[in-house]
């Protein structure tokens, strides 16, 4: 993630909506792709980008304006003034009024319930950190309008009714499952409890687990069905095994009685990964985003010379396993779990390669 600069001269960063400096707010500019200072413009666009080389109209996200949970604007000639006071749910609020990353969602958390909009606001940080790398890629996506074969959307969902127990040991029905269908993807508002999160982690003995995570990975899945078309299969195949055999559900049911195959870390990103050949590419895609992420950021703020955008997969690996090197002994040095715990062994390089090709021919095929 990049470094960005207030009008005042102080830096801002992704998530900011305020700076800290001289109170001025601050919002994503869709135009010149920035965080910027909002400059309050009396005309009907309510702001104007603070970047003096665009100056752009523009209004706050609905969920910015309104329910505190986002940072991002729009342009202000999409708007439709009549929407700015609607109300606070997303059946209600028409996507006119949201932003590029909230106008995918088809479903969000029960508001009225303590707690829930903290843990939207974690949701829908994570969602737009993870939105920003796929379009550092320039991958396709979209939503119900934008004529895509499979639209994307999200939908943030909570188990019900609520059992007292701990929320993975709850019953079929009564569980909602992080994953991803047709287009849509579901996460479990719980993901979103840092306490819950880090429980599960250790109980699944997960060497990481994360908001972002389950976005790279969800995405995953989607990007499968969305760019492995026919001509990528039989590639696909070599490099990950036959999805159609054995069957998904024969598979996971496999995974959940015998666990993963003890010597799985000579093959696989991770355990999970060892489970199904879609599983396989799901966990081994949201590596390669966490590596693009990673290298974007060492580029923008220690100097790095890697860009993950255009550069090819053997300088990517290489420039990635020495920032990790550093990154997880300063995490030990405090004692605590490594940064990046994933180990590139050469079938897993393998895999990324398949990705990175995949990626790369993808990469502005089609509009978002």
């Amino acid at each position: 993630m990049r470094k960005f600069e207030c009008r005042c001269g102080n830096a801002l960063f992704f998530k900011n909506s305020l700076c800290v400096a001289c109170q001025c707010e601050v919002g994503w500019c869709p135009v010149c792709r920035a965080i910027q200072t909002l400059i309050p413009d009396e005309g009907q666009s309510g702001y104007r980008c603070g970047n003096p080389d665009c100056l752009a109209p523009l209004r706050k996200c609905h969920n910015y304006q309104v329910e505190q949970v986002c940072n991002r604007c729009l342009p202000a000639i999409d708007l439709d003034p009549s929407q700015a006071d609607v109300p606070s749910s997303i059946e209600a609020t028409t996507r006119a009024a949201l932003c590029d990353s909230c106008r995918f969602n088809r479903t969000i958390p029960d508001l009225s319930k303590p707690g829930n909009r903290e843990k939207w606001a974690r949701l829908e940080a994570a969602k737009r950190r993870v939105l920003f790398g796929i379009d550092l890629l320039r991958l396709p996506y979209g939503d119900v309008d934008s004529g895509l074969p499979l639209p994307l959307s999200f939908e943030f969902m909570e188990d019900l009714p609520p059992t007292g127990r701990r929320w993975h040991q709850v019953g079929e029905a009564e569980q909602i499952y992080t994953g991803h269908a047709d287009g849509n993807i579901t996460i479990n508002l719980r993901e979103a409890d840092p306490v819950e999160r880090e429980r599960a982690r250790v109980d699944f003995n997960e060497a990481q687990r994360t908001l972002i995570g389950h976005f790279r990975h969800e995405l995953g899945h989607y990007f499968w069905q969305l760019l492995v078309t026919e001509d990528w299969l039989p590639r696909f195949v070599e490099a990950f095994g036959d999805h159609e055999n054995p069957a998904y559900g024969e598979a996971l049911q496999l995974y959940y009685e015998a666990g993963p195959p003890a010597d799985w870390n000579l093959s696989y990103i991770s355990a999970y990964a060892s489970m199904h050949p879609w599983e396989d590419f799901a966990e081994t895609f949201a590596a390669y985003l966490d590596m693009v992420g990673m290298l974007d950021t060492d580029r923008y703020l220690a100097g790095g010379e890697v860009d993950p955008a255009v550069a090819d997969l053997p300088t990517m690996v290489l420039r990635y396993q020495a920032i990790s090197l550093v990154a997880n002994e300063l995490t030990r040095e405090i004692g605590l779990i490594d940064i990046v715990p994933k180990v590139f062994t050469d079938p897993v390089v393998q895999k990324l390669d398949f990705i990175h090709q995949l990626t790369r021919h993808s990469s502005g095929r089609l509009a978002k």
